[in-house]
């Protein structure tokens, strides 16, 4: 019976343009039912929940997976998200192991990190737990974010702090081993082709950053050469469109060496690395 109802749900997602739509079914359905998605087999007919097709309706209109469930999975960390929070995406997640790798590669007893525009937190959260010994600190700006950031953070030791990137941790400057960031980078001209589940449901915030998308990190580029020391490392995500663009940001005129470009998993251009240039 639920896995009839799972089929139709997913033909009905489908026609909706959902990109996932057997995914997304199968993860709703689970969601009612209290069970894993590996389990929903051993949901009987008579304990079919009719609230599967109100979630289901709230997809069509899409209406992120994310918000119907309140959470988000990002690497081994699961996260509390809903309006007014950036919904953390897979693709970030090579951005952080790259990062991680960074980290450890120095040899730094207790690397200090810091996260800019962190969201949800999930980047923060993620190196603080894979990286042990490391001081993280964050910042975010929208107060309807921080509501969902201090939530995951509850308990752990990343130290966060409500301000602009641009000019937040004045106390760190040159201090910094690594500076990383998923900054809003959608240009203002390409809202028409943004996904409904951003566009709609993200905050515009965390999506736009000027006529080129650029803005931001501009001024990241500036911020993290005041927050690193000599050596450290920045990590800046970007869209898939920009791989060309964002290292030039980081040019060896403004202190900065072995800038670079890297692909995310689909093998499509998604952040940029630079490491702060020695005196």
């Amino acid at each position: 019976m639920l896995l009839a109802e799972v089929a139709q749900a997913t033909q009905r997602l489908a026609d909706a343009g959902v990109p996932s739509p057997r995914n997304d079914a199968e993860e709703l359905a689970a969601f009612v039912h209290g069970v894993k998605r590996g389990q929903l087999h051993s949901v009987k007919d008579a304990d079919f929940d009719a609230r599967y097709w109100e979630v289901i309706g709230r997809r069509e209109q899409r209406e992120p997976l994310q918000h119907i469930t309140g959470r988000a999975f990002f690497r081994y960390l699961e996260l509390q998200v809903g309006p007014g929070v950036f919904v953390p995406r897979p693709e970030t997640e090579s951005v952080v192991g790259w990062a991680i790798d960074a980290v450890r590669a120095m040899d730094v007893v207790e690397p200090a990190i810091v996260d800019l525009c962190t969201g949800s937190g999930a980047i923060a959260l993620a190196l603080a737990q894979e990286v042990p010994r490391s001081r993280v600190h964050a910042v975010e700006l929208s107060e309807d974010a921080l509501t969902w950031t201090r939530k995951n953070m509850e308990g752990s030791r990343v130290d966060l702090r409500q301000g602009n990137a641009l000019d937040a941790f004045r106390d760190l400057d040159g201090q910094v081993d690594l500076v990383i960031s998923n900054p809003p980078y959608i240009p203002l001209t390409e809202w028409e082709y943004v996904a409904p589940e951003a566009r709609d449901y993200d905050p515009e915030l965390a999506l736009f950053s000027g006529e080129d998308g650029l803005d931001l990190i501009r001024g990241i580029e500036r911020t993290a050469h005041r927050l690193l020391r000599p050596g450290g490392v920045v990590v800046v995500e970007h869209a898939d469109t920009q791989g060309g663009q964002v290292p030039w940001i980081f040019a060896e005129e403004r202190g900065w060496a072995d800038a670079a470009d890297h692909p995310d998993l689909n093998n499509r251009p998604r952040f940029a690395t630079a490491r702060k240039a020695m005196p």
